[in-house]
């Protein structure tokens, strides 16, 4: 006969061997989520055309209840400003100390356009539109308003989330060019305006190096960002459970895990775009 060590033993398996059950219960449950609303944003664009555009102005330019204060457009300038202009004074201050300040427009083209801009944007879209998205799903969720539309034969997966798809997907190329307009221009009057550079010299090597394939990967990060955002957010909304609480602390966890999602991709495309030695063709580094 067992004694209480080895039942307690068996008690720790068997709760381990349950948890592994249920996280793969779950991961099973949101990647069909995933798929499944992927797979509808076709259909979606034909049947539900005035939602995705009353939801694309809504990502841009903001409404009434979900971006009250300003639209996505205005945060994801200031945002890029921002953290372009540290580029810029803190970037100029390193190349200062190895001699190389010329280079301040080499460092603009290239860090900007391939890893700070699409990091900004895509933070800034789970920020103010990804914690929209989940408020939203959720409160329709606790005031059944999702069942209400399974029971008219309303399909809600598509109709609440493919939507929203299509909506980040049309959305995210102006937003993100904005963006990464609002960097260059952050970057420049740092090292220009604020450090005295020559503008000739500047203009002459954020030229040189940047090259429309560097803008065109730049711009499918930030579409994969805005999939990843829509995705996460819409997942945790349209599973909301506990009551406006549970909407708070669902709104929460898509926010850390949009934010996880978004740097976890970055380094992965960066890797898949350029490598891990970037090449630079235009000073002859391959």
């Amino acid at each position: 006969m067992a004694g209480p060590p080895a039942r307690a033993v068996r008690r720790g398996s068997a709760r381990r061997w349950r948890g592994l059950g249920d996280l793969l219960v779950a991961f099973g449950v949101q990647a069909t989520f995933h798929v499944r609303a992927v797979l509808a944003v076709p259909r979606v664009l034909v049947h539900y055309r005035r939602h995705v555009a009353r939801q694309v102005a809504e990502i841009s330019f903001g409404s009434a209840s979900l971006f009250a204060g300003g639209g996505t457009i205005g945060v994801i300038f200031a945002m890029s400003f921002v953290a372009s202009t540290q580029v810029g004074l803190e970037g100029y201050r390193g190349l200062d100390l190895i001699g190389l300040t010329p280079m301040s427009g080499l460092m603009s083209a290239m860090v900007n356009t391939r890893e700070l801009a699409p990091l900004v944007a895509g933070v800034a879209l789970a920020a103010k539109v990804g914690t929209g998205f989940t408020a939203q799903l959720g409160a329709m969720r606790i005031s059944d308003e999702i069942d209400a539309l399974e029971s008219m034969a309303v399909r809600s997966l598509p109709f609440l989330v493919s939507t929203r798809m299509a909506a980040a997907f049309i959305s995210v190329v102006p937003l993100y060019l904005v963006g990464l307009f609002a960097s260059y221009l952050a970057t420049r009057v740092a090292v220009v305006v604020v450090q005295g550079q020559s503008g000739g010299t500047y203009d002459f090597y954020f030229q040189l190096l940047l090259s429309p394939s560097d803008v065109a990967l730049s711009l499918a990060k930030a579409v994969v960002f805005a999939m990843v955002v829509t995705l996460v957010h819409c997942f945790y909304g349209y599973y909301a459970t506990g009551g406006p609480e549970g909407v708070g602390r669902a709104a929460g966890r898509a926010l850390r895990a949009s934010i996880v999602a978004i740097t976890f991709t970055d380094m992965v495309l960066t890797l898949l775009f350029w490598g891990l030695s970037p090449s630079l063709p235009a000073l002859g580094v391959r």
